[in-house]
């Protein structure tokens, strides 16, 4: 029974995940007259890279894979789809105002695909294996796609979001930003492994090591 949970919610959210990717290609294909100036573009914003790990990574799961079901990776799907959902709604969805199949897209990767990423941690991966630690390796993909996107901007000209465009807010306004939301990962990564905990006990499997 759980074996087969795990593949249809993988499936679930690979599909979604695919789907959305795939349109948001068309449609910017469309936009730019060229698929691969589309891909290119596409290829800075961490919305577009965090739901291209959640659908690689799931599509592997719904064929077989248990490998990628480890607690680990399934939190740290989880945490960054967090991020991904709450940077749009917190920053970003007051100024953006998608119409027509872009808002299609934009509710598959922004929500469909974070709630059932979270969903997926809260009630099928084990529990009680997550470390104090774990928060800052999770870290790691955000920090590292925040330098590719700080190199990208002052080589290219294009900042793919406007707290991180020193053009727009200075460098000390992107700094802020940064370290504002860099904290309030880390914090939550912390609940995160705390809730963890919690739920293993709930649950009565033992934790691991803390």
């Amino acid at each position: 029974m759980t074996e087969r949970k795990w593949r249809a919610w993988a499936a679930a959210i690979a599909t979604a995940g695919w789907s959305g990717l795939i349109l948001q290609v068309t449609l910017s294909s469309l936009r730019l007259h060229s698929f691969e100036q589309a891909l290119w573009w596409l290829s800075i914003f961490f919305t577009i890279l965090s739901n291209l790990t959640v659908a690689i990574v799931f599509t592997l799961i719904a064929l077989g894979s248990t490998r990628l079901r480890h607690p680990l990776v399934m939190a740290g799907l989880a945490m960054t789809m967090a991020l991904v959902g709450a940077v749009f709604e917190l920053m970003l969805r007051r100024i953006i105002h998608p119409t027509g199949w872009r808002l299609v897209t934009n509710a598959l990767l922004h929500d469909a695909v974070p709630l059932l990423t979270i969903g997926a941690w809260l009630m099928l991966a084990e529990k009680g294996r997550l470390r104090r630690r774990d928060p800052w390796l999770i870290a790691i993909f955000p920090i590292v796609y925040l330098g590719y996107a700080l190199i990208r901007g002052a080589t290219g000209g294009f900042y793919p979001y406007p707290f991180i465009d020193p053009g727009r807010i200075g460098w000390a306004g992107v700094t802020a930003y940064v370290l504002a939301i860099s904290a309030a990962f880390l914090i939550f990564g912390h609940l995160l492994v705390l809730l963890d905990g919690y739920l293993a006990r709930r649950s009565g499997t033992s934790a691991g090591d803390a």
